[in-house]
């Protein structure tokens, strides 16, 4: 027999340990299987438990006649003549690395990364925008933001208010802090914008969360207002995210980040979002996700 507890863990993983236990109670799964297959699951738990925590228990031949494993790192689990026991373990953050070889090693590999992608940086740039709809061929372009990374090192933001918006609903006006007198004072001409953007990106790929969705409103603005389109090749993260990051909760941007520790200040701002999913790019090259 074997229990399992979960806490703070995605529901796609609570979900998929059905499969094979009974939850009794929420977060607490109980199934009789043998050793290989406990031993698969455990690793299956640790894989894509995010930043939840679980524990893990189950028979063995010990004086208790059970053992367990644990993925909280303020807990160690110890050996007293036969018996498991738990250890509190103050998690000091952020430790600093210091001068062993496994340490010159760690900071040589992390040096020769940055190096290795600085060529790479300089081949794309990130775009968002805000609507006041979900509708291409109906709603209108709020905002466009947009970031790219410059060979001094730098990084450069594009942002821009639309002016030429004729209707804002109160839900969108919400959760954008946007408003039509914010817009007339602020914003500039939707064609000065577009060929603007078309400046800003040059050739570069363009990358973006749920990319499809900014693309459509970008591509019928650019034909309504008889501007030739962008042409340049893009990618869109969204799909990535979901190959990699099976048992999130969500696909919701501001999901993803969580996962990936990236912090939005200003969430549904085309400029913030845009810098973040930049920051979500830059995570995703680094661990061999993405390629351009």
């Amino acid at each position: 027999m074997i229990v399992i507890t979960l806490s703070k863990t995605p529901a796609s993983l609570r979900g998929d340990l059905t499969k094979w236990c009974q939850e009794i109670q929420t977060g607490i799964y109980v199934g009789n299987v043998n050793a290989k297959v406990r031993d698969l699951l455990w690793k299956r738990v640790q894989k894509n438990i995010g930043q939840g925590e679980a524990t893990l228990v189950y028979n063995t031949n010990n004086e208790l006649g059970y053992t367990f494993r644990t993925t909280r790192l303020d807990r160690k689990i110890v050996d007293c003549d036969g018996i498991p026991l738990l250890k509190h373990v103050n998690v000091t953050p952020n430790l600093k690395l210091g001068f062993s070889n496994a340490a010159k090693y760690h900071k040589a590999k992390v040096n020769s990364r940055a190096v290795l992608h600085n060529s790479t940086l300089l081949k794309f740039a990130v775009i968002d925008i805000e609507t006041t709809g979900l509708a291409p061929n109906k709603s209108e372009i709020l905002s466009i933001g947009a970031v790219k990374y410059l060979k001094n090192g730098k990084v450069d933001i594009f942002y821009k208010l639309i002016r030429d918006v004729n209707c804002i609903p109160a839900g969108v006006s919400e959760l954008t802090g946007l408003n039509m007198k914010i817009l007339k004072s602020k914003g500039s001409n939707l064609i000065e914008v577009l060929k603007m953007l078309k400046d800003f990106l040059g050739d570069r790929i363009i990358l973006g969360y749920n990319l499809t969705f900014d693309m459509s409103f970008l591509d019928i603005a650019y034909k309504r207002n008889k501007i030739s389109g962008l042409i340049n090749t893009s990618k869109d993260l969204l799909p990535i995210i979901k190959k990699n990051n099976k048992f999130l909760d969500n696909y919701k941007l501001s999901t993803v980040l969580s996962e990936y520790k990236i912090e939005n200040q200003s969430p549904h701002h085309a400029d913030f979002d845009a810098k973040s999913t930049y920051q979500l790019a830059l995570k995703l090259i680094n661990e061999g996700k993405l390629k351009l």
